[in-house]
């Protein structure tokens, strides 16, 4: 580091692009650094979700939940396997140590699963595995805010608003809340069912038996060979009568026998309410790893666009929208930032008695957050709260290098007398080693804490590396620019004495003499300057 202060004190230039290479690369990362309230954290944790409609808890426990837990239990890294069963549900929840990688721990459930469906009942549904997402909460709420009913809004939610909006860029989901989709319901009477001695599972069976398009095979002729299908669904709902139930004494019993068809709707399992009055809303879920700030700027573009599909009377209403807290956090957060500088300088400032030393000490302020935003954006890092606060806490230490570096190279000017040139080099030599075991020994306790081996470690992972790299910045500058510019003090006008010789001619000559370091203090504490 030496080496490297003496030769940016012989080369001005040199020293300046070093630190303006960081800088102009920092700025450019800057613009292109996503924005997001928290660090994505992918935590190993993956659930199996298996239904078995009908089933009690008891048949869940024995016939699902025990099945698939023989089976996962096998796998390697399992820090915790817990289950819960309820009637028609079974959930497991898998969560690994933290060593483990989350995608191949989900592959590994996968084919454990596969295993144990041979052993499952024949009407479960297929199992559901999903690795556990904490960035799966909603980052956009719209309603449909009408006069129509749940069913109209329902369409329109589900027809129009919903493929628009999933078309944006980075929305993995578009979940209905609060809608009554539309379905055609059977209505038995008991009654004269146990009449014609029939079971309600015939009227099931019938109803996906009859109501179907079935592949009805090729018809080869010559070289030509067409597809056949059987298109055996029904186009009205009142055809639905008609669907014969069984055959009873050569007779057919129909479903208007037994009770009857409707064009209705499914049965409410959600509500919603606008102001007090029933609505449709649309929860926007991000796909894993994109950026939420991004995400809703898009779903926002493509609500532009929508509202011209949709009738005039629906207005789509935002009710929340996540990127208000993160904007209004980070504008808080880059407030503390730039007043934290602006009160270190002044501190600065109240000690040296010199803007101009205090420039030069504060010049490693914006470098060093500055040439971070570069790595940030080299390892995939956001601006988040946790980079943010980082970058925050740094800006009282980062100027700690250059301060040293600065009140070594004046204690060199005014006790030992040197000319700023050679008091540069020498004081930068005399307190390198300090500076460097100071700025090293930050580095040693920040980089440790983004490798912490909990959950707590995840979070803390781009503060440790974020705190670190503007640390060693900082390093860099008090060995570059901050020598460089000490180097180049020069006199001021006010700081000049002169001195007369006698001239042959019986004629006095003034000469200009340079003062001592003593008296470029005395001069500026009178209203010259010492510095620069």
């Amino acid at each position: 580091m030496q080496k490297l202060a003496e030769i940016c004190i012989k080369r001005p230039v040199f020293a300046t692009m070093i630190v303006m290479a960081l800088v102009v690369v920092g700025a450019a990362s800057y613009f292109r650094l996503g924005v997001d309230r928290f660090p994505a954290v992918d935590l190993p944790t993956v659930t199996v979700r298996v239904e078995l409609p009908g089933a009690s808890t008891e048949e869940i426990e024995t016939q699902l939940t025990q099945k698939l837990e023989e089976q996962i239990n096998t796998i390697q890294g399992i820090q915790e396997l817990r289950s819960i069963s309820t009637p028609g549900n079974s959930l497991v929840i898998v969560t690994f140590v933290l060593s483990r990688n989350i995608d191949v721990a989900a592959q590994d459930v996968r084919d454990k699963v596969s295993i144990a469906q041979r052993n499952l009942p024949r009407d479960v549904k297929p199992p559901i595995i999903s690795k556990f997402d904490n960035d799966q909460a909603p980052v956009l709420t719209i309603a449909l805010a009408s006069d129509r009913s749940l069913r109209e809004l329902t369409e329109i939610a589900d027809k129009i608003a919903r493929p628009q909006l999933e078309r944006s860029p980075g929305v993995g989901e578009v979940r209905i809340v609060g809608g009554l989709p539309r379905a055609i319901n059977v209505w038995v009477d008991a009654d004269r069912l146990a009449a014609y001695q029939l079971p309600i599972t015939s009227v099931r069976d019938a109803l996906v038996r009859q109501n179907a398009d079935l592949p009805g095979g090729n018809v080869t002729s010559g070289l030509n060979e067409a597809s056949l299908r059987t298109m055996g669904r029904m186009a009205d709902p009142k055809a639905f009568n008609d669907l014969v139930v069984a055959n009873l004494a050569g007779s057919p019993v129909r479903v208007r026998d037994v009770g009857y068809a409707e064009d209705g709707t499914k049965e409410q399992r959600s509500a919603a309410r606008l102001n007090g009055v029933p609505t449709v809303i649309l929860e926007i879920r991000r796909q894993s790893g994109e950026n939420t700030v991004a995400v809703i700027e898009g779903v926002k573009k493509s609500l532009a666009r929508l509202t011209a599909h949709v009738p005039p009377d629906v207005k789509l209403e935002i009710i929340r929208d996540q990127s208000k807290y993160i904007y209004a956090a980070l504008h808080e957060i880059n407030l503390h930032l730039v007043l934290g500088s602006i009160l270190a300088s002044l501190v600065v400032l109240a000690f040296m008695r010199s803007w101009r030393s205090t420039f030069i000490a504060a010049v490693a302020i914006p470098t060093s957050v500055v040439s971070a935003f570069g790595m940030m954006w080299m390892l995939n890092f956001t601006l988040n709260s946790v980079t943010m606060l980082a970058l925050v806490l740094m800006v009282g230490i980062v100027i700690d290098d250059a301060i040293v570096v600065l009140e070594n190279v004046f204690r060199f000017v005014e006790e030992k007398k040197m000319r700023p040139f050679e008091a540069a080099r020498e004081a930068t030599a005399d307190i390198g080693l300090a500076v460097m075991a100071t700025t090293l020994s930050l580095v040693v306790i920040f980089v440790p804490v983004s490798f912490m081996s909990s959950i707590s470690g995840r979070f803390l992972y781009q503060f440790g590396l974020t705190a670190a790299v503007s640390v060693m910045v900082s390093l860099l500058v008090s060995f570059t620019l901050t020598p460089m510019m000490c180097a180049r003090l020069r006199r001021t006008r006010a700081a000049t004495a002169t001195a007369t010789r006698p001239r042959r001619g019986g004629a006095s000559t003034a000469i200009s003499t340079p003062p001592t370091p003593r008296a470029w203090r005395g001069r500026c504490a009178a209203g010259g300057s010492s510095w620069w």
